[in-house]
């Protein structure tokens, strides 16, 4: 077992350099090198580097990745580069020998999940998505509960990403960020990951369960182009170009086991943060929105809505892992510990050479709900199968490894 961990970092941005300086707090973790496009975010990542480590380790900056990935001394590389460039950029990555983390977003194309699955299972290098919402407390709890039965046999989950971002699209262009020309030229569930990453894991997707068929329609884009007229004028050069990402997208997914997944993507209207949330099952429902849950037989009051955050604080419910973290004196986490969490997952399946809790099968299936859900949208709510990117192994597959971050199971001797 290697005593450090020897990390490169792809995409400097702000969710790159948020990462790195969470990675350089941790100290069986090195922070090699640091790459970007530009140079000015690789000397960012650097400065966060070096006022850690203040010249007891030596980290390179690098503009292009294949000279990064030559290198025969970094063990893993995380990628929170713009959405497009995830597939290429994972596969290069584990064909140069390391595991790879990769950060939330949609494909491109079903044939770029494919890659990232064939070459795992060509050079046995992992490649993780890290959709950190997996590892919030909520999220966990819920897991936990499921596992136990609390809920029953679940029958439907919903979820989605509705998260205003009119400002941070609309100037995309001077910040140069990458999110302003998805909405520009597609039709999509465009950020699937938040909401779907936890629910594959309450259904057992992948292991014993799959996802069949997928239906996706879009509203009118408005919002958006209201919101720059407003703030930059009509004569701005956003204000000229014509939004085609829907304002409200909504999927739905039907499974191999009959139960069905709502998602839904807004992002250019007036809302506040909602990850929209809810489970049902044969004995009981949960809803984030109000932040309740009624479970038959247990709540006190029949068909009455009780608090989620009862169970939240009952370590009857709560997940073994944030018992633990909580009473850890870890501080800054990110989101609230789940940021944390969910690098500590990847780093700790490097140093064990194991299988992470997220795996190339699960990545795949989340990134191509967008692809998916741009043809349904295209043809005009038309249904698309969900390919079986584990070609038949998802009917006996066992649990991953064992681990405090495990997500199939909940081993309570771990903690």
């Amino acid at each position: 077992m290697k005593d450090k961990i020897r990390l490169g970092m792809i995409g400097m941005a702000g969710r790159g350099c948020g990462h790195t300086w969470l990675l350089v707090g941790m100290p069986d973790v090195e922070v090699a090198a640091v790459c970007d496009l530009y140079e000015d975010r690789v000397e960012d990542a650097l400065k966060i580097c070096n006022d850690r480590y203040q010249g007891t380790v030596k980290v390179d900056g690098y503009t292009d990745y294949r000279r990064m990935l030559e290198r025969r001394d970094i063990d893993g590389v995380i990628i929170s580069s713009s959405w497009e460039s995830h597939g290429y950029l994972a596969v290069a990555a584990m064909e140069s020998g390391k595991y790879a983390a990769v950060e939330c977003g949609g494909a491109a194309s079903i044939d770029e999940c494919w890659q990232i699955v064939r070459t795992y299972e060509r050079t046995g290098n992992h490649c993780m998505f890290l959709e950190n919402c997996c590892y919030g407390r909520e999220e966990m709890t819920l897991l936990r509960m499921i596992k136990d039965g609390v809920f029953g046999e679940v029958v439907h989950t919903e979820g989605g990403y509705q998260h205003e971002l009119r400002s941070g699209i609309a100037t995309g262009r001077e910040r140069r960020a990458f999110r302003y020309e998805y909405f520009m030229h597609r039709n999509a569930e465009l950020y699937p990951a938040h909401a779907l990453g936890p629910m594959q894991k309450y259904l057992n997707i992948n292991r014993g369960n799959r996802m069949l068929t997928l239906t996706s329609t879009a509203s009118k884009a408005r919002g958006l182009h209201e919101y720059v007229v407003r703030t930059k004028g009509a004569d701005s050069p956003e204000a000229k170009r014509e939004v085609t990402e829907g304002d409200v997208v909504t999927t739905v997914i039907k499974c191999a086991h009959g139960e069905t997944i709502v998602l839904f993507h807004s992002s250019t209207l007036p809302h506040p943060y909602s990850r929209r949330g809810r489970v049902q099952g044969t004995r009981g429902i949960w809803t984030e929105d109000n932040k309740s849950i009624y479970i038959e037989g247990l709540s006190p009051t029949h068909d009455t809505w009780e608090p989620f955050s009862k169970y939240l604080d009952d370590p009857k419910y709560e997940h073994p892992l944030w018992t633990w973290y909580r009473s850890s004196e870890i501080e800054g986490g990110g989101h609230g510990g789940m940021d944390y969490l969910v690098l500590r997952a990847f780093i700790e399946s490097i140093r064990d050479r194991v299988a992470p809790p997220l795996d190339a099968y699960d990545g795949a299936c989340l990134m191509a709900v967008t692809q998916l859900s741009e043809d349904s949208i295209a043809m005009g709510g038309a249904p698309q199968a969900v390919p079986d990117f584990t070609d038949g192994k998802w009917i006996n597959r066992e649990p991953s490894p064992k681990s405090r971050y495990n997500l199939d199971e909940i081993d309570l001797s771990l903690f």
